[in-house]
This record gives structure tokens, sequence and C-alpha cells, in this order.
């Protein structure tokens, strides 16, 4: 199922899932509260979508996921054999149609179009086997990144860490197979990238056991697990649309920040 949070006229944050153009409106957050609904539809051109999930911790991310976008940077990074992590704060997250602001920084601006794990339980050490027990579902993620910041810092927390760089929708799916997915980000409308999630280096199990072996992950936390290779720079004024098959289209504007 596809769950959404959402305001409607800017009020309180509430959760739903979508029933052909209503969301079916929740009692409460299903990661804590389950699947009890009010019994109230409302439409869902009527809602203002937010964030599908504010991470309680962190944002964790994959580098270097797919051969042919480590082939694009063998010349700038370096290649590991393991997964590659590293960490976003929440504070970078932001929902579908928000403004990814523009730092006033030298150099590229680039989208990188992810599938996302959305956490459910938490999760320490888990075998690559029960990966599924601590997954609450998948949503689309835009990991935005400073390049040319993470080639001068030596390090990519100042890079990748920006306000806004964490765009997460536009709903949650609990129910998908991971294995075999296309992901198409466009700019304005043009292809910039494109791959498929079989692709992936290390899987969405993989991933999870190695990760929940450095952290304990919790409910809430998100993991992005890297993105297809492609044409990655966008310029203020221009609109990201992030498509994965079984979810939708992550869409946000960029603007420079004032």
């Amino acid at each position: 199922m596809k769950v959404a949070r959402f305001s409607i006229d800017g009020a309180d944050p509430r959760y739903g899932i979508l029933d052909g153009d209503d969301f079916v409106v929740l009692s409460g957050d299903p990661m804590f509260s389950g699947f009890g609904t009010t019994g109230q539809r409302v439409a869902a051109s009527d809602v203002k979508l937010l964030a599908p999930v504010i991470p309680r911790s962190k944002v964790v991310c994959i580098g270097l996921n797919y051969a042919a976008h480590r082939d694009e940077l063998k010349n700038e990074l370096a290649s590991p054999t393991a997964p590659l992590i590293f960490l976003k704060p929440n504070t970078a997250v932001v929902g579908p149609g928000d403004t990814i602001q523009i730092p006033p920084v030298e150099g590229r601006i680039v989208h990188e179009g992810e599938l996302v794990i959305v956490i459910g339980k938490i999760a320490k050490r888990v075998k690559a086997a029960d990966y599924a027990d601590v997954v609450f579902g998948y949503t689309i993620g835009n990991d935005v990144s400073a390049r040319d910041q993470m080639f001068a810092d030596g390090q990519w927390a100042r890079a990748k860490g920006y306000d806004t760089f964490a765009p997460l929708g536009p709903v949650i799916e609990t129910e998908l197979d991971w294995s075999n997915l296309e992901i198409q980000t466009y700019v304005d409308g043009e292809p910039r990238r494109s791959g498929n999630t079989r692709d992936m280096l290390h899987t969405v199990p993989e991933i999870i056991e190695y990760v929940s072996d450095v952290f304990t992950l919790l409910p809430g936390d998100v993991i992005m697990t890297g993105t297809p290779a492609g044409l990655g720079g966008f310029l203020d004024g221009q609109t990201i649309d992030i498509t994965i098959e079984g979810i939708g289209t992550l869409s946000n504007p960029a603007k420079n920040r004032v």
C-alpha cells in the first residue's frame, strides 16, 4: 500500500493510505500506531504532500553503488569494495514540491535519484536474510550534492548536508519488490539519469546488514541506496523529477538561496 504524510490547509500533518483518487485517513503515524483509520476520506487533490517520513536520527546514504556511476567518478573518487556509507542530517529532508535551495558556492550542484529504504523497527546487527523484518517500506530520494565541494573538502559532510539536500517522497510503498525497478531522473523534462535496481553492487539485504552493524537504526531512519549513472547538474529555476516504478514521482524545483 502507498502511505502518505500530508497536511490540509496548513494544518498539522496527517497520514493516509492512497485509495484511487483519495486518501483514507489514518488515526496516527502507521509506523508507531498501526493502520487504524478514522473513517474519513480526503481527495488527493486537496492535500499538500509532505516528506513521508522525518528520520528520527539520521539519513544514511550508500555511495558508488552502481558500477556505471562508479566508473564515471573513477578519476575523482576511490572505489571501495564494501558499501561506502555516509550521513546526511535529518534537517536536510524536504518533501515533494518543496524547493531545493542552491547555496552560494562555486561548482556543480547535482541530483542523485535513488531508491530509499524506510526503517520500521529498531535494527542492530540484522542478518541479510532477516532484512525484511526491519523494513517499513520504500520511497524515492534525491541525494543532492555540491559536487565540487566533495573534492575540495576531501569528505562529504558539507557537500551533502545542506538544508533541503535530501528530498523524499511522494509516498512510502510498503509492498514492493526492490530487486528490478527502473529509476529515471529528469531535469525540466530532459532525461538525465537512468538505471535499474538490479544493477546495484550491494543489494538491499546486504546494505541493511552492513549498515546495521555500524549504526543502530531507529524507526523512521532512511537509507538511500545509491544513484545510477548520468548527467547530474541542475540550476536555478529548473525542476528535478525522479520516477521509480511502483512508487511514483518525486518532483522538486530548485532556486538559488537568497
